[in-house]
Formats: C-alpha cells, structure tokens, sequence
C-alpha cells in the first residue's frame, strides 16, 4: 500500500541532512578510521556530558548493552532478575541467556513497570532490576525504586532504550542505578544508519568492565584480562551519531509538540487512553520516542486506519514476551499487561511528521469512533 503516512520515514530523515551525513562518512572513511577510534571516543564523552553522569561506552546494540552490563554486575546462573513483559523479547533473552531467571512483575497505568509490585516478587535469588522506561517515559516513582534496591542489596540496570532525553526531577533516564543501557536503532530518538547501543554509568570499576568485555576482553597493549565479546560500536556509526546528538533536543522538542496536537485532539474520546499529555506533570519530560494508546475495538480501528492510508504499529506485533508459546512462560500471572497487548496500538510520531499530517490521523480516529 501506498501510504498517506507513515509510521517511519527513514528516507524522508535521511534527505533532511544528507549533505552533512556524506561529509561525516567521506571524513570517516578517507582517514581509515573503523574501529575504536577518535571519533566513538568523542562521541562517548559528548554523550556522558549530555547525560550528566561520567562515563558512556558505545556498544553494538542495547542487547549486548544489557548482556554486558548484567555480566559486569554479577548476574549468572540461578540468579534471579526482575523485570517487565511488556518489553522487547530483546530485554528477556540476556538474562536467559546469562542462564539467570526473569521474574516479572505488572505494570502500572503509564504502561511501565509497577514499582509497588517489586517487593513481593524478591527472593533470596533476586540479584538485580531491571526496569524499562517504555516510549520515552521514565517508571513511576524512581524514589521508591532506588530505596528497594538499597534495602535488599540489589542492582539497577535501567532498559532506557526508548528513552533517551527523558528525565525525572531532572534526572536522566539510564542514570538512577548502577548502569542505564541505550538503543540507537534507526527509529530511534537517536538513530543510527544500523544497530548501535551505549552503556552509561558513574561507576569507574564498572564501566572499565564494560570497555573490557566488549572488546574480547582485551584491554591496554591488547591484554587479555577476562573471558569477552565482540560489541563494539563502529566508529563510522559514532561519528554519525555524534553529529545527530546536537539536533536530538531540537527532535525531542518537535515530539513533545505532536504529543500536545495528539493530545488536544483525542484527549475528550472515551474510547480511548491517552499517555500523559507533556505538559501534565512536572516531575516528568518524557520525549515520546512513540505515541502509544490503548484503544476500545482496536482491531477495528487498525483496519481503518489503514484504509485510510495510514501507518501504525502494534508494539512487537501485538504480543508481550511471556506471550511467545515458544520460549516456555507458564502461569504468568499479569492482568494489566494482558489487558493492555488486547487494546494498544501505536500511532505515528517522528520530527518530520507535519501538523497537517498529525491533524489528520486524529480526524480518521475520530471519525472512526463518531461514526458509531
């Protein structure tokens, strides 16, 4: 089909700066510089500084940035990791993999983990959290968080891949616990032109682990030091990404205006859940890496939607991990999250979409919906 809008636009993207994307590559390459060079150092440090906190590694992808970062915490066999369903399989897969166990919990209202659920699922094997702040919001109530982990002597390693920018009483997402671990997949608020991931931390000893393990555990002089991997970030990838770090504020700043439009035009259909309008709530600046609602007769709507020509998205097609018959969950208890996979629905939000373009996905919603 032949879309009026579409959910991504990545050819759209690319012709804003082509100009400037081809000097980055022609610079890149004519200096022969692949691997590990000047340019992911630069991109690390500019990265930590627009995060406040004092070191970021660049990485492969977010998966690798969640492997390490649970490996260089401590997370192994028979341990046990808390986390959410409504994920990509992506955050689940490393901690079976690590042959540790994921436990989860619920979520709340925002669509994120329910942090008054954590408690009654700690166990004598609890190692870590991992929490996920979905769609550019940071989880509810990070306070609280923070304070369980300390009680129980447990790590935070922070799923913020949808959330770079986003903060919470002025703290950025990836920054409460020990690591906070990045996507820069193209669609996201901060693409790259293929997979990349970063971790971030204030943890020295931490984040020297992290250099260490993705690097074949290879360290100065090319010393072995520990048993590693192959996840490092191009360098061709950081430089692009380094200069797509100075306009992120100005992308955030444009998703938050769509946000608002989406908002001023849905807000009064009770057919629908809303995520919380961007000026709602002061404690929060969420960046609306997606737009994503819960909507009664969602099938139905879908479908039209797409006779109109327009492009959405279920979030990873329409089922949450524990979902998946073939990765084994049984008697996975979670009401909400079920709930939530049976109504949701992501609409288009990305910094090229026009007004016009946001106007008239909302009036094909409301049409939809007065038309009953």
């Amino acid at each position: 089909m032949k879309w009026k809008i579409k959910f991504f636009d990545y050819p759209l993207q690319f012709s804003k700066y082509e100009k400037e994307y081809i000097e980055v590559i022609q610079d890149t390459l004519s200096r022969g510089a692949y691997i590990l060079g000047e340019d992911l150092k630069r991109f690390e440090k500019n990265l930590a500084e627009y995060m406040e906190c004092k070191f970021a590694i660049g990485v492969s992808n977010c998966t690798d940035a969640i492997l390490l970062s649970l490996i260089a915490g401590g997370v192994g066999h028979g341990d046990e990791v808390i986390s959410v369903s409504h994920t990509v399989v992506a955050t689940i897969e490393v901690i079976k993999f690590l042959e540790a166990k994921p436990v989860f919990v619920d979520i709340a209202e925002d669509h994120n983990m329910n942090i008054e659920l954590i408690e009654n699922a700690i166990t004598t094997k609890t190692k870590a959290i991992l929490p996920v702040h979905l769609n550019g919001r940071i989880c509810s109530n990070m306070d609280k968080l923070l304070n369980i982990a300390e009680k129980y002597n447990l790590i935070i390693i922070e799923d913020a891949a949808q959330s770079l920018g986003a903060t919470y009483k002025k703290k950025y997402a990836g920054t409460f616990g020990l690591a906070g671990c990045f996507s820069f997949y193209p669609a996201k608020l901060l693409g790259a032109f293929g997979d990349a991931g970063a971790v971030v931390t204030d943890n020295e000893e931490f984040a020297e682990k992290i250099r260490l393990l993705r690097n074949h555990g290879r360290g100065k002089e090319n010393n072995v030091n520990l048993w590693g991997l192959n996840c490092r970030m191009d360098n061709l990838h950081a430089a692009i990404l380094d200069f797509k770090l100075n306009k992120l504020n100005s992308w955030i700043k444009r998703r938050r205006e769509i946000a608002h439009i989406y908002h001023t035009e849905l807000s009064f259909l009770n057919e629908l859940r809303l995520p919380s309008s961007p000026d709602e709530d002061g404690d929060y600046y969420d960046v609306f890496q997606n737009y994503e609602i819960e909507a009664e007769r969602r099938d139905e709507l879908v479908k039209y939607l797409n006779q109109n020509r327009i492009e959405v998205m279920l979030p990873w097609g329409g089922k949450c991990v524990h979902q998946f018959k073939a990765l084994g969950f049984n008697n996975i208890y979670l009401p909400r999250t079920e709930e939530f996979f049976r109504k949701c629905l992501m609409l288009p939000i990305y910094p090229e979409l026009k007004n016009e373009h946001v106007e008239y996905v909302s009036s094909v919603i409301k049409a939809f919906y007065n038309a009953k």
